[in-house]
């Protein structure tokens, strides 16, 4: 009788791979400029790195891209990057409609590229790194300012910037959308938490968007 293999998620072959390389979480977090409550997401599955942070694993950690995804040739590390023209779309605000129209007019153009595809509409929020983060707790005692600095100055640095989760069939694609230019890239596993985290970014799903009257 064969006897049920248990699939190794990207997860554990991250956890095995850092460690085999000689890192502790902390390390390769600095490494990366990532947080290491980053790194602890990834090796527990509740979250994915995106595809950059990913060649930079496979380098500092000396695996091929093969070897941490399990050469599942599903998974595409394409990343898509076309540039649109915002004034070609006409937003037509409703009462469910965005209060802003240039964030209406890029849902557009997410939904415009992924046609019958379910587009969920992404709240962001940059994780600071561990220089921020001791940047921000020395400015807080030293002003007791009301709000982080570093995190001030990252939120002015993504204005432009509109994320989203749009599931097509079996595939997952993590979309950001500038005034300029609109990104698609292949996740390696799919989403079904309300919070996640991919990259140097934490989101929370604020759920399925409908533009068809305005499309």
């Amino acid at each position: 009788m064969e006897e049920n293999k248990k699939e190794i998620t990207f997860g554990e072959k991250l956890k095995t791979v850092r460690k085999d390389a000689g890192f502790t979480q902390e390390q390769l977090a600095e490494k990366l400029s990532v947080s290491r409550q980053a790194i602890t997401k990834w090796e527990s599955g509740r979250g994915l790195p995106d595809i950059e942070n990913l060649k930079n694993i496979s380098t500092l950690l000396g695996v091929s891209l093969d070897c941490l995804l399990g050469g599942n040739e599903n998974i595409s590390l394409t990343v898509t990057k076309e540039k649109i023209n915002l004034d070609d779309y006409e937003y037509n605000r409703n009462i469910r409609g965005r209060l802003v129209k240039k964030t209406g007019k890029k849902d557009m153009a997410v939904a415009k590229m992924y046609p019958n595809c379910s587009v969920h509409y992404l709240m962001a929020k940059q994780i600071l790194t561990k220089k921020e983060r001791i940047t921000d707790n020395l400015i807080g005692l030293l002003t007791n300012a009301p709000f982080g600095i570093p995190d001030f100055l990252n939120s002015i640095k993504n204005t432009d910037k509109e994320f989203y989760l749009v599931t097509q069939g079996e595939k997952q694609f993590f979309v950001t959308v500038t005034d300029e230019f609109i990104e698609s890239r292949q996740l390696l596993e799919k989403i079904s938490s309300k919070r996640f985290q991919i990259g140097s970014f934490s989101f929370i799903d604020c759920g399925e968007i409908s533009l068809k009257e305005n499309i």
